[in-house]
Order: structure tokens, then C-alpha cells, then sequence
């Protein structure tokens, strides 16, 4: 296997042994094994790839092991589900590679993966069977017909790992913003640009992100077809991540006036354009998205071309009371400051439904199948921003189903663990009355180490237990940071 040579000891796990003598398979406060079990484990693997039939017995007798030990040790220790995020590589179909790659997951006391299968606009779909717009991940002559993706389910449940599909949602990628046909889909601004020219310029945070119009039926019906094809492989469960539009940097940070709103495609449009409720209303709310405010001969207008309607009404907007006998109607001067005000407000909420709407649409989807779904959001991501502005990246996630679960991703970084528990905090305060949705924070960070500022996952681990031991599911981003060296060489290899 030319420039994949597995590395024997754990030292890049951040794996931290107990001191003294113990046992056989003993497991630390974190579920993890020794690097003693670690290795003799990796040892055995070794020799049963090179074909010593002794050592694949007992390769397999001390996998079967490590996974009753992990099995029984989660179940009595908090969080009974801590889970990993992790991408695949075309390098991990490999002979044994996968092997390898679960077996350390498991060393590392995880009993879930978060396995990445649409990302940067390719999905983990073999060539001969991905009936999708997008590319596929693996694409190496020869290769047309391995599933990399239901391989890792399988080698994932015989260690006893529950294996979900993690995907980007609204963001579908570079790729799909370079399809001449695909050119409507992407969601439009008012300056007229789309999410790909955006990204170009660098007024967003990733050129490589490209959002799609969540009203568009060709974008339900692209993201519907792909999904279906990752669904039929019965992954424990489907995340849903970039549930949100694109995170602008800099001013573009913030959407304060509505030519920021994603909403200017046709298919955004005309939905919004269908939240009227009479044609003064309607006719008012085109001039407002058109122009980005109200003159006062705008109101004169649509009183003049329907004189039968007493005012404008839209979706949400409640009707003045009836003016009485002789009452002349408030001047257009009066009015306007209230009803561009209105308008903005029904524009925002426009843009944020549509996510709403997206998500719901695909969560509905997997629930169909009796696979359940989540949702991945950053618990700041619904917050307004100084006087009338919002956090571009809309991500209302308190209006997201409650019956997906909740991930939020809990990454603020202050040097202790005050603000990531925070956010975790916000988003326990938020739940809509009357739910419960399983909350299952994702925290970042290494096990072992402080990193970028962030205290080590113990530590986090630890203060989030302290703080919400109710909490019963955590996850880690990501199994790259925990083992960059095994990644790397996984990452660049060549099949």
C-alpha cells in the first residue's frame, strides 16, 4: 500500500492510559483503551491482512472484545452516546484500511459516527450507482462499483458503532454552481448576484459554498433524488448541516436592508410575492423588493389602480379597523414609515422560512423511511444584529422541527469552557413551549491537548456534564484532529 503505512502506536490519538497495573481491555472515565490494547489490537490486524490465519482469529476475538467493553462501559457512563465526526477517502477502500479506521474510533470510546457522504459538491456514492447530479467522491478506474459509504456501515456495526449520514443541505457546492443548467436554482440576491459569483468575490466566508434557493422545486427535486439514494442504504440516521444561507464576512456579515436577503430568484419570488393577501398588498410588496423601500406615490398608486381594497394587506399583517362614516384615510406620508417597516419584517421572514420549509421537506423524507434525522446549527445563527439587522446566515433553528434531533455546535472559543457552554445554554433556553427535541451538542477539540484556544475535550466534556447532565448524546468534531498524521496519509494517497 504505496505511502500508507499505518502507524503502530496511538500516540496521535491523544489516548491517555492510567497509570499502573491493569487488566486486560481495561477501559479509562472516558471509555477509551490503554495503548497497550490499542496496539496489540493494531498488531493483530496487521498480521490477518498479511494473511496469518491465527491472527485473524484472534483479530477478530479482540474486536468482538473491544466492542462488548465499549458497549457496556457507554451504558454506564455519561454521554451513552458520544459520537465522532468523520470524512472518508477513496484511500480507505484499501485493503483494511477501514478496519483500521474503526477500530481506532472505537479506541477512542466513540459508539457513533457522523460519516460525511454529500460534501463540497460530490456525495459518497459509487460511480455505477449514483443516479445523482452530483460527482462521486471515489471516481479512481476500477473502482466504478465499491460503496465506500455501505462498506463503512458495515464495518462500523460489527464493532457496534451506530453509523449516520452526515450532509450538507442548502450549501450544494462548487460543482452544482458550475452546471449551466442548475443557474436558476442557486439563490439570488438583490444586487443580482448569485451565491456563486458572491462567493467569488470573497464577500462570503468559503468561495467553494454555493446556496441553492430553498423555494426552487428542481432544488427539492435534485436534493430529494440524492438523498433517496443514501436513505436506501439504511444508515442509522441522517444530519442535515448548512441549514442556513451563506455566512458573509465583514459588513456582509450582517443583512440590514433587503437587497441582502437570498430571495430575488424566481422560485423565492414568486413565493413571496404569494404571501399577499390582497393586490394593493401584493403590488406594494413587488415595488418594495424591486426598489428596497417605499415612496409615498407608491401608496398612492395602489390605492388609485384598487380603489376597492380599504388598504394593503399581507401575510401576517393585521387590518386597521374600519374608518368611520366621512373618516379620511391616513396619508400615504403617514403611512409609509410603518409599512416599509412591515415589509422588511415579512421579507426576513420570508427568507427564514424558507429554510424552515427545506428542512422539514428533507427531514420528512428520512422519517418516511424510519430513519430518524437532526438538524446541525450554530446557536447564534438566529441572532438580530444591532439595530433591524440579522445574522446572515438566517439559521432560525428555533423554528426547526423538534421531532429531528439538535445539534448545535458549540465551537465559541474564549479560552475556557464559559462560552461554549453558552451556547449550549441558548439553545436549552429556546425549545419551543411544550417539546423536547434531543439536544446533542457538538463540541471541537482534541482529547489530551488544548487546541486553537479551546480547552481539551475532557475538559469540555466535563463541564458540559456538570452543567447538563440531562444531556444523554455529545459529539466531537472531528476524528481528523484527533489522529491529523492517520488522516493526512489517508487524505493523499493514491488508489
Amino acid at each position: 500500500m504505496q505511502g500508507l503505512a499505518l502507524a503502530s502506536g496511538l500516540a496521535g490519538l491523544g489516548i491517555f492510559p492510567i497509570a499502573g497495573a491493569r487488566p486486560a481491555l481495561a477501559l479509562n472515565a472516558y471509555c477509551q483503551v490503554t495503548q497497550a490494547d490499542a496496539l496489540a489490537k493494531e498488531n493483530l490486524r496487521k498480521a490477518a491482512l498479511a494473511g496469518d490465519a491465527p491472527s485473524q482469529q484472534q483479530y477478530q476475538a479482540i474486536v468482538n472484545q473491544h466492542t462488548e467493553a465499549l458497549r457496556q462501559c457507554r451504558s454506564r457512563t455519561w454521554p451513552q452516546h458520544q459520537a465522532v465526526w468523520v470524512r472518508l477517502y477513496p484511500c480507505d477502500l484499501q485493503p483494511g484500511i477501514l478496519d483500521a479506521l474503526f477500530d481506532r474510533i472505537v479506541n477512542l470510546g466513540y459508539n457513533e459516527v457522523y460519516v460525511e457522504v454529500f460534501y463540497g459538491g460530490q456525495v459518497l456514492l459509487p460511480q455505477a450507482d449514483n443516479p445523482t447530479v452530483w460527482p462521486s467522491v471515489v471516481q479512481a478506474p476500477g473502482y466504478e462499483r465499491r460503496d465506500l459509504f455501505a462498506e463503512a456501515l458495515e464495518k462500523g456495526r460489527q464493532r457496534g458503532l451506530e453509523v449516520d449520514a452526515w450532509m450538507f443541505a442548502l450549501n450544494f457546492g462548487y460543482s452544482y454552481g458550475l452546471r449551466s443548467d442548475r443557474e436558476q436554482v442557486l439563490a439570488l440576491n438583490g444586487r443580482g448576484q448569485t451565491t456563486f459569483t458572491y462567493a467569488k468575490t470573497g464577500s462570503s466566508s468559503n468561495p467553494d459554498e454555493v446556496f441553492v434557493d430553498p423555494y426552487n422545486t428542481q432544488a427539492q427535486a435534485d436534493y430529494s433524488r440524492m438523498l433517496g439514494a443514501v436513505l436506501r442504504r439504511q444508515p442509522d440516521g441522517v444530519l442535515f448541516d448548512y441549514v442556513r444561507y451563506p455566512r458573509g464576512v465583514g459588513a456582509n456579515s450582517v443583512a440590514d436592508s433587503v437587497d441582502d436577503l437570498w430571495i430575488y430568484g424566481q422560485a423565492s419570488r414568486d413565493a413571496f410575492l404569494r404571501r399577499a393577501v390582497n393586490q394593493q398588498g401584493q403590488e406594494l410588496m413587488r415595488r418594495y423588493i424591486s426598489r428596497g423601500y417605499l415612496t409615498d406615490r407608491d401608496i398612492e398608486d395602489v390605492r388609485d389602480l384598487y380603489p376597492n381594497e380599504a388598504e394593503p394587506l399581507w401575510q401576517s399583517r393585521t387590518p386597521s379597523p374600519p374608518l368611520a362614516a366621512g373618516q379620511e384615510p391616513p396619508s400615504p406620508a403617514s403611512l409609509r414609515p410603518q409599512l416599509q417597516a412591515e415589509l422588511w419584517q415579512l421579507s426576513v421572514a420570508h427568507a427564514v422560512q424558507g429554510v424552515v420549509d427545506f428542512v422539514k421537506l428533507i427531514g420528512e423524507q428520512a422519517q418516511r423511511t424510519g430513519i430518524p434525522s437532526g438538524t446541525v446549527f450554530f446557536p447564534e445563527g438566529n441572532q438580530t444584529v444591532g439595530t433591524g439587522g440579522y445574522d446572515s446566515r438566517l439559521q432560525y433553528w428555533d423554528r426547526f422541527p423538534t421531532w429531528m434531533s439538535w445539534h448545535p455546535m458549540a465551537y465559541a472559543v474564549c479560552g475556557n469552557t464559559g462560552c461554549i457552554l453558552d451556547g449550549v445554554r441558548r439553545v436549552q433556553t429556546m425549545v419551543p413551549s411544550g417539546t423536547s427535541p434531543v439536544i446533542a451538542p457538538a463540541l471541537a477539540g482534541i482529547w489530551g491537548q488544548s487546541t486553537y484556544n479551546r480547552p481539551a475535550l475532557e475538559t469540555q466534556m466535563e463541564a458540559l456534564r456538570r452543567a447538563a447532565p440531562e444531556i444523554t448524546s455529545v459529539s466531537h468534531f472531528a476524528y481528523s484532529w484527533q489522529d491529523p498524521e492517520f488522516d493526512r496519509v489517508r487524505k493523499f494517497c493514491s488508489l
